[in-house]
């Protein structure tokens, strides 16, 4: 079987991180055939460093072309289901980072709008994808986390019920401007970081649903409450090692999810943790509790008094210092499940199989969190609509 050719729409963060844990499954599996920038001067620059042919600044031209099986969607998550539609009705398979979509336009606009905009634009993509028979992978690297992994199988063989789900994903804020509002970000922590946290309570649920009884247990209702903390007059000016700038989007959020089986989950995200990104999920059982820690983790821990001391030696993302206690992964991708995720993608496209993080899961991630927009909104619990 011919190694899947990979076109990577976007050439930053994301981008890059989706390059360089392909390179595994190359060339035996996977070859990367063409990457599109809307800057084709960082195009160029992208794939000279991860050694792709073909460079486009127009998406249409990279979607159509005949070295391109797969459209990896890494771009700013305003153009996610435009591009995954396009991907679709040229006939090329879709991976595409969180969130799937959103709502992009004024953030004064009503919350019911958003929610009922964001799942038009999931389900515009789900049919576009159904219609052209192609896979749709939703990249979630917490479902693929080894340590969610491994709290996968102790599940299995507690022969335990979830009762309860905390998860959480946390830190000092973005760097990109695009995150600092509502026209192109699609909302704030609750959904730029949310959709980590939410992700992977919902993906457990399915799992355990389908292990029990032959289907997920879905989301039931959403309470949810946002701010911004950094703009509040007691905190202006005081938060010198934060980098969130936000303007008309939230960067603190917490929500409680009801399931269908009455069960619970509690998700925090936000953009004022200092120390690093905080990536937790902890599962309470009804004979056991499983916390599994992806950052930060203590294979390695070290310590100086001097942030000189390690050099440029990378330590982890987005700690303020490198002096103090630090917990500097020894590989971080690994641990955070990205190589994981593109294999059981690029096999699932090779075999033309469901990922195990696919379209269902993207779409809840993003009714969850516009309805907990809604619910912020309005002060009341938000139920959400079951065929």
């Amino acid at each position: 079987m011919p190694p899947v050719g990979v076109g990577i729409v976007g050439a930053r963060f994301a981008a890059d991180l989706h390059a360089v844990n392909y390179r595994p499954l190359i060339p035996s599996r996977v070859r990367l055939a063409a990457v599109c920038s809307r800057t084709r001067a960082d195009a160029e620059t992208f794939a000279k460093h991860h050694d792709i042919p073909r460079v486009f600044s127009d998406v249409r031209a990279l979607v159509e072309c005949a070295d391109v099986d797969v459209v990896d969607i890494c771009s700013t998550t305003d153009s996610h289901h435009e591009i995954a539609m396009a991907a679709a009705r040229a006939g090329k398979h879709v991976i595409v980072e969180k969130p799937l979509t959103g709502f992009f336009g004024p953030a004064t606009v009503d919350r019911a709008t958003m929610l009922e905009t964001a799942l038009r634009n999931s389900d515009a993509v789900l049919e576009a994808v159904a219609r052209a028979g192609v896979i749709l992978c939703y990249a979630e690297d917490f479902v693929y986390a080894p340590p969610v992994a491994k709290l996968r199988r102790l599940l299995d063989a507690s022969g335990g019920t979830i009762m309860e789900l905390r998860a959480e994903e946390s830190h000092s804020g973005s760097h990109a401007a695009y995150a600092r509002r509502w026209q192109t970000a699609g909302g704030g922590a609750l959904l730029r970081m949310g959709s980590h946290p939410v992700g992977v309570v919902i993906h457990l649920k399915h799992y355990e649903g389908e292990r029990r009884h032959g289907r997920p247990i879905r989301a039931r209702s959403v309470t949810a409450d946002v701010a911004q903390l950094t703009k509040l007059p007691a905190v202006t000016g005081r938060t010198p090692h934060h980098r969130t700038a936000v303007e008309d989007v939230e960067d603190w959020s917490v929500a409680i999810i009801t399931f269908d089986d009455g069960t619970k989950a509690t998700v925090h995200s936000n953009d004022i943790t200092l120390g690093g990104v905080r990536n937790v999920v902890t599962a309470y059982l009804t004979n056991a509790v499983v916390q599994a820690n992806i950052t930060p983790n203590t294979t390695v821990t070290a310590y100086t008094p001097d942030a000189a001391v390690w050099g440029d030696e990378y330590i982890s993302e987005k700690v303020e210092t490198k002096a103090g206690w630090q917990f500097p992964s020894p590989e971080e991708d690994w641990m955070r499940g990205y190589p994981q995720e593109l294999a059981d993608f690029v096999d699932a496209i090779r075999e033309r199989r469901p990922p195990l993080s696919g379209g269902a899961l993207a779409r809840e991630v993003v009714e969850v969190i516009y309805a907990g927009y809604l619910s912020a909104a309005t002060g009341r619990r938000v139920d959400l609509a079951r065929a």
